[in-house]
């Protein structure tokens, strides 16, 4: 019983990690081969997650749980955050998109907390510094550094995802949050739309990769993990997610033709190594204290 427990939970998660990655993969696809417009993406995403949420939602019935319906600023930054990840995969490939993203969104929440007044053990602050070293060692001048313009976009991204999740920590019912969040979202897609219609493009494959970045990978992904999330600690969750990048790394070598560079690599090592440092070091502490 208990390993059909593990195995379970141990899939869902698996399958939600992918999402998350695909996400990357989708919209670089898209954007990459200039099928759709970052702006189109965006709106087509957003909206197919929304509807796809409320399927959802509509079939799992109401809940016995609390009732509860997000909020108009976890939507801003949700919006924030898909609107900022496409247009920096305009000029960010899927490895380093997906670095900047994870990792931006790991070293928000640890500075999110000092603000509200945690405090860091010296292994925390250790793996902090290692994280922002392996930052700037990605953007020093280099043919695989990313745009100055798509570092601060999908570092503008991460941020917003990371406040977006802090957001939702104290939710009592996810699923129903991250439903009514997305359909927040519509009016912000639309004001997107009308502004950039003279310059919306798109095509067949471009609209198709958009659903499935939005109704598939983000809204059945978000709903898998929340599934998931069940059968993790908090630090199980946290530390499993800086898998993504890697994930993503791969699916781009795979289905977007790209390369793993050295600097890609390296980086990735000194940011992932630095925030595990944090996510571990305060979890060891917390053991020791406990004993």
């Amino acid at each position: 019983m208990v390993n059909n427990y593990v195995l379970k939970t141990s899939l869902l998660t698996g399958l939600a990690l992918i999402a998350f990655a695909a996400n990357s993969v989708l919209c670089r696809l898209a954007l990459g081969n200039g099928s759709i417009d970052a702006s189109s993406f965006t709106v087509i995403r957003l909206l197919s997650g929304a509807l796809a949420l409320f399927i959802i939602l509509s079939i799992k019935g109401k809940s016995k749980g609390v009732q509860s319906k997000g909020s108009w600023a976890a939507s801003f930054t949700l919006f924030l955050y898909a609107i900022t990840f496409s247009y920096a995969y305009l000029s960010v490939d899927t490895g380093t998109g997906a670095l900047l993203l994870f990792g931006s969104v790991q070293i928000t929440m640890i500075l999110l907390s000092l603000i509200t007044g945690a405090r860091l053990h010296i292994s925390e602050w250790s793996g902090l510094i290692i994280a922002f070293t392996g930052f700037v060692y990605l953007v020093l001048p280099s043919v695989t550094t990313p745009s100055i313009n798509g570092f601060i976009l999908m570092t503008v991204s991460g941020i917003s995802w990371g406040i977006y999740t802090l957001k939702g920590r104290s939710s009592k019912n996810p699923l129903m949050d991250t439903t009514y969040n997305f359909l927040r979202t519509i009016p912000f897609a639309a004001l997107l739309a009308f502004f950039m219609m003279p310059n919306i493009t798109y095509s067949s494959e471009g609209i198709v990769l958009a659903v499935l970045s939005g109704a598939i990978t983000s809204g059945v992904g978000y709903t898998i993990w929340y599934i998931a999330l069940g059968g993790l600690s908090s630090t199980q969750a946290a530390v499993i997610q800086l898998s993504v990048p890697v994930i993503a790394a791969i699916g781009g070598v795979l289905f977007v033709s790209e390369t793993i560079t050295y600097r890609l690599i390296i980086s990735a090592v000194i940011v992932l190594g630095g925030i595990l440092i944090v996510i571990l070091g305060k979890y060891f502490l917390l053991r020791k204290v406990k004993s």
